[in-house]
């Protein structure tokens, strides 16, 4: 987080003379953009500059919209409020969905059943986002108008606007992590351990829920931590396309307005849920799968070499 965000500021605000024209206009005269640099602290070095702003950034301080006048901290915890209300709905379904259809395809390989969910999981993943709106738009508000095409939420919280937003998103995500799920249940499928726990007489359910599920839990949950930041970020075609004011749209406009404290603001929320989404992956792998517990897990200490043959397992002949 500490290196992306030197590398933000730098990219954004190393040219100060360039913010100072985008701010004041390209017909500014230099006077007038040197008692702005001058009044902003830009005439400073840039790395007296980045420190103040790391340390304004942490405490809570996040500057003022160039575009809207108000502080960044009032524009961002509703937009990324909205935001989350779609992802929260989205991985309400996409779970449930992905992992039923994964274990099913997983458990059936090689037959049709295998067959007709795999191509329609790959289906879901190849299709863009654009594409996505575009043909569910077609179908449900210009052919059957079953739905709004807008969700601007102008009038209150409609849930029947949040329907294409969700189910786009939903699309991808749950063909995605079906096809993860399925790969992962396949090769646990092949290992002995199974087929061991098989010939003992284990049930089918048990031998799934006791012994393959865990081991093959490791690569969707994973997956399913990385699509909660992949969601705050990717989702910003998604509101664009239906006018969804969110955490995406936000962005966008302010990288279209040159609003350097918003873009710089939304970017390093991205990263911090991206670093959170991973740290909470890593440890839900190693609570799940056995090998990674097994990393951590105290060695027993070497017997002594004059220790006798009983205490060390052999048999003396």
């Amino acid at each position: 987080m500490l290196a992306v965000s030197f590398l933000l500021y730098g990219v954004l605000e190393i040219d100060a003379s360039a913010i100072a024209t985008k701010i004041l206009g390209q017909f500014s005269t230099p006077e007038q953009r040197a008692i702005w640099l001058y009044r902003n602290g830009y005439d400073r070095p840039f790395l007296w500059r980045y420190a103040q702003w790391l340390g304004r950034f942490v405490t809570g301080d996040w500057g003022r919209s160039l575009h809207d006048h108000v502080a960044v901290r009032a524009l961002v915890p509703h937009r990324l409020g909205a935001s989350l209300a779609l992802c929260a709905i989205t991985m309400a379904v996409t779970v449930p969905l992905g992992l039923g259809v994964g274990i099913v395809s997983g458990l059936y390989a090689g037959r049709w059943l295998d067959t007709v969910l795999s191509a329609a999981a790959i289906m879901a993943t190849a299709i863009p986002d654009y594409a996505s709106c575009a043909f569910l738009s077609a179908i449900f508000v210009v052919g059957l108008h079953w739905l709004p095409g807008a969700s601007t939420m102008t009038d209150g919280f409609d849930p029947r606007q949040m329907v294409l937003p969700a189910s786009v998103l939903i699309l991808y995500c749950a063909g995605y992590l079906a096809r993860v799920t399925g790969a992962a249940i396949r090769a646990e499928m092949g290992r002995p351990y199974v087929r061991t726990a098989w010939l003992k007489g284990a049930g089918r359910g048990r031998l799934v829920l006791r012994h393959i599920l865990p081991n093959a839990l490791a690569a969707p949950v994973t997956v399913i931590m990385q699509q909660v930041p992949w969601l705050l970020s990717g989702m910003l075609v998604v509101e664009i396309f239906f006018g969804y004011r969110g955490f995406g749209s936000l962005l966008y406009t302010a990288a279209m307005n040159g609003d350097l404290p918003v873009v710089e603001a939304c970017t390093m929320l991205s990263v911090a849920c991206v670093t959170c989404a991973q740290f909470v992956s890593d440890l839900l792998t190693t609570l799940l799968d056995p090998r990674a517990r097994g990393v951590f897990a105290p060695r027993p200490a070497a017997p002594p070499q004059d220790a006798p043959a009983a205490a060390t397992g052999r048999t003396v002949p």
